[in-house]
């Protein structure tokens, strides 16, 4: 990923800020400047009023209530600058979340996704957009810093210039060793974000829903917990490792500090005795010393959680910032499908360090017939959906789209193109009626056409008997609006209910040139698998359709069997066909057809 300078990410942050909260930035802004000026006012106002008494130069009551204003506004403009930066904060966190998440929908592809890299940079993407906003609170406290160190190094050098410069001096070390330490830290966190990414997982497996029956059939809880800590600990020793690092330059600093600040008062005192200055001077002397250190070193550390933050949030822009994972620059406008779709020596692979996936496939699926892929685990065949859902790209070949190129097409046309159910299909916390109207969103509030898809998945009578009907919640994590005193508001759903599911949801969109079914029926029962299939053939009568399925007897009637081996078509052709030839489709189905007679006979 890119390495983001300073001033470029500064500006990306100062940018996203003004175009959140014009108003309250400036808000903010004036109040930081208000906030500067006080302790310097406060200085002044006090020399002023210890000169007015003890010489009677001056208005002892104008210095009074210049004092008194300086205290007011020291008690107002904190709790002012306090709001402004809550405001901001909700506000740029809400920007930034909304474009962190519209880039990652932009991903047109799945490469991203499944990249671990990438998903520990999205983590701290995701954890930089709630403390992007500090970044430039950083900024304006700096600012803030600033001010008030030129003011009190300005009053330091009227009684002192060689302090005023050696207070100076000590900046150098202190703004090195932070800086240092700010480096580390980013570092670390990139380093433990593996980590603390495992660990977060180790913790939805002991506290979600999806893993809790086996978690306590098999008895593995305080294993996992035993892993999840194991992650906590890493990182604590990492993170423990840092502090010790802090305290010690810290503590460094602060020694340093108070050499300077003791110098500065012991020659004070003595300057002072031989009546070379004022008491009002040595009052003015102290606080300037120690004014100009506390912004000096308010300072120090400001820039320090800057660069922090700044190295944070470039992971963020790393993220917004990342080109496409696929050209989406569509050359060709994908025609409607008459002629089909046709692979020519694919090849595919998930980076140069992997092996093949697919080697070589050459493959024709007809408008309006019915292809099943068929083979062993492993063989390839949920990664060429993948390929014709353009989720990737070959490596090599091409996939045609009635002689178009997918590689010159608009993903999001050809998707729009395309109906399907997964093997790996969502059950989503939503309610019935979504969980189906998510597989077409202009019908998501078309009770009718929901219902004509629930009905032709068979999956209507199931869902009307819910509490709710069709707006039942189809979850136990979340309460319906209104009602979280009620304890039917949410329902699971079955295995097999949760696949039917997810047909009504492929079957919603209407007229789809293709319809890919991924192992549609896996963990139904024969009755209910039968009926899915007969309602799969109907569904998809007219249709171009692609059927991925491990039990043979369901693609029997398919117009073109195609079996997958090792990433190669090993054989083609019509069920009798292949079971005359006797090769690797006879032998499956053979085997798989002597299981059923020996489970009938049993």
């Amino acid at each position: 990923m890119a390495e983001w300078s300073w001033p470029r990410t500064l500006a990306a942050v100062t940018g996203l800020a003004w175009r959140s909260a014009p108003a309250t930035v400036l808000c903010y802004v004036g109040a930081t400047l208000a906030q500067a000026a006080v302790p310097i006012a406060t200085a002044w106002f006090t020399k002023a009023l210890l000169d007015a008494l003890n010489a009677e130069r001056g208005s002892v009551l104008g210095a009074a209530l210049g004092l008194a204003a300086s205290g007011l506004a020291a008690g107002v403009l904190p709790s002012l600058s306090t709001y402004a930066n809550g405001a901001l904060g909700r506000a740029v966190g809400l920007r930034a979340t909304d474009r962190l998440f519209a880039a990652t929908g932009k991903f047109a592809g799945l490469r991203y996704f499944e990249d671990p890299a990438f998903l520990d940079r999205l983590r701290l993407a995701q954890q930089s957009t709630t403390d992007c906003h500090g970044l430039l609170g950083s900024a304006f406290d700096v600012g803030r810093a600033a001010l008030t160190v030129a003011g009190f190094l300005g009053a330091l050098a009227l009684i002192n210039p060689w302090m005023a410069v050696i207070v100076l001096a000590s900046l150098a070390p202190a703004l090195a060793a932070q800086l240092r330490l700010a480096r580390q830290y980013t570092t670390m966190m990139w380093q433990t974000s593996p980590s603390q990414r495992r660990e977060f997982f180790y913790g939805q497996l002991l506290t979600g829903a999806q893993a809790a029956k086996e978690v306590r059939l098999f008895g593995i809880g305080g294993f996992l917990r035993g892993r999840m800590l194991a992650e906590r600990r890493g990182v604590n020793r990492a993170q423990r490792r840092l502090d010790l690092r802090r305290l010690a330059t810290n503590g460094a600093l602060e020694l340093l500090a108070a050499l300077v600040a003791g110098g500065g008062l012991v020659w004070a005192g003595l300057v002072a005795r031989e009546g070379r200055i004022s008491a009002g001077d040595v009052v003015m002397f102290i606080g300037a010393v120690a004014g100009t250190q506390l912004g000096l070193n308010t300072m120090v550390h400001m820039i320090a959680q800057m660069a922090q933050s700044l190295r944070m949030f470039g992971h963020y822009l790393d993220v917004t910032h990342a080109p496409p994972d696929l050209p989406v620059a569509a050359t060709a406008r994908l025609p409607a499908l008459r002629r089909g779709i046709e692979l020519r020596d694919v090849w595919f692979r998930y980076g140069d360090d992997h092996p093949w996936i697919l080697r070589g496939v050459d493959l024709f699926i007809p408008y309006g017939g019915t292809v099943a892929l068929v083979g062993l685990n492993g063989a390839g065949k949920s990664t060429l959906v993948k390929l014709l859902c353009r989720f990737y790209d070959p490596t090599k070949g091409t996939i045609l789209w009635d002689g178009v190129d997918l590689r010159h097409s608009d993903p999001a046309d050809l998707r729009a193109r395309i109906s399907a159910v997964f093997q790996d299909h969502m059950a989503y916390d939503l309610s019935a009626a979504e969980n189906i109207g998510l597989g077409h969103l202009p019908l998501i509030d078309s009770g009718p056409d929901i219902e004509a898809a629930a009905r032709r998945a068979g999956i209507h009578d199931a869902l009307v008997a819910l509490p709710r009907g069709y707006r039942t919640l189809l979850t136990r994590l979340f309460f319906s609006d209104g009602d979280e005193d009620s304890a039917s508001t949410g329902v699971e759903l079955s295995g097999g209910q949760w696949q039917r599911i997810a047909i009504a949801r492929a079957l919603l969109r209407d007229g789809p040139d293709l319809m890919i079914l991924d192992e549609p029926s896996s963990g139904l029962d024969p009755e209910a698998e039968h009926d899915i299939h007969v309602r799969m053939r109907a569904g998809r009568s007219g249709r171009t359709g692609l059927l991925i399925s491990h039990r043979l007897n369901t693609v029997r009637d398919a117009d073109l069997i195609v079996v997958l081996k090792e990433g190669r078509v090993a054989e083609r052709g019509r069920h009798e066909d292949l079971m005359d030839l006797r090769g690797p489709y006879a032998d499956l189905f053979t085997l798989q057809s002597a299981g059923y007679v020996t489970e009938h006979i049993g």
